[in-house]
């Protein structure tokens, strides 16, 4: 097993997101209660709508990208590859899957270690070699240690009781005991909107650095940044080439590859992923610690 060097400076700026995120949602709690806001009821659909989906995420995810789990007996190597790593990593051996797609790419998902899948595209396994390979298998098996899904499910669950105010309570005249005021619905509006809006910002910045993480997790898995960088080149690198609609086929999981399928974001502020530059100088930093 190997030794998981904590990076700090990550760390802290994780904790400080979080800790703003939870303020914005303190703060806005308390403008609804002092609105006299009545949110049982929508809190508690919201909550179950959530459920079901973090429970149900890993199924929904792999139907939605018409991955299939693969046997042992089916694919010996991929097996034996993601086994070793696990031992390293000392994370129990999750379901492993495969994609039919030219699209290299990687992603994993399920709501804690014990049910984590982990899926690579035919694409990305025509492409990489060996080290390549483990490196990403690495950095997937890096987010089910640190709990990635699970986290960001619970990041996003005030952020969505935000825009479903934004969305119906202009419908339903308020959630609350405040229908006939319409200056109430008009101020509950707005502000859901600033609130939705910072947690959007806070909630991809928190993927970032989660990626960032899960970088640094596949360094330490493998002790090989190098072969993470050059997987993360050759997968940029071939983007471009690969036809359209096969792209907008897979479009919908950007948030859980390795590397977006489609940049929609203008900004490095709306994107779940750092950019390749920002990636490729942390891994090399990794490299000079471990060097030296």
């Amino acid at each position: 097993m190997v030794k998981w060097k904590r990076d700090l400076g990550l760390e802290g700026r994780m904790v400080l997101t979080m800790f703003l995120l939870a303020a914005v949602y303190l703060l806005f709690l308390a403008f609804l209660a002092s609105m006299g806001t009545s949110m049982g009821v929508m809190l508690l659909f919201i909550g179950l709508f959530m459920g079901l989906q973090y429970y149900y995420s890993d199924r929904l995810v792999l139907w939605s990208m018409k991955a299939t789990v693969v046997s042992e007996e089916e694919e010996p190597k991929l097996h034996q590859t993601v086994t070793r790593l696990c031992a390293m990593a000392d994370l129990p051996k999750p379901r492993i899957a495969i994609v039919r797609t030219p699209v290299p790419n990687a992603f994993a998902t399920g709501k804690s270690p014990s049910s984590a899948v982990v899926a690579v595209t035919t694409g990305l396994m025509d492409r990489l070699n060996q080290g390549e390979l483990e490196a990403v298998l690495a950095h997937e098996l890096s987010h089910v240690k640190n709990r990635d899904m699970t986290i960001l499910t619970i990041a996003s669950f005030l952020s969505t009781v935000a825009f479903y105010f934004v969305r119906y309570s202009m419908y339903f005249g308020g959630f609350g005991n405040n229908r006939k005021s319409g200056g109430n619905i008009i101020v509950i509006w707005l502000v859901s909107i600033g609130v939705w809006l910072v947690s959007f910002l806070l909630i991809r910045a928190l993927s970032r650095y989660r990626e960032f993480a899960a970088d640094r997790g596949a360094a330490m898995i493998t002790g090989n940044p190098a072969n993470l960088t050059s997987a993360l080149m050759k997968i940029s690198d071939v983007m471009p080439r690969i036809p359209t609609d096969d792209l907008r086929k897979v479009e919908g999981m950007n948030a859980f590859f390795i590397i977006p399928a489609v940049s929609g974001s203008i900004m490095n502020l709306f994107s779940t992923h750092p950019s390749m530059e920002k990636r490729i100088a942390a891994l090399e930093k990794i490299q000079r610690e471990m060097e030296s």
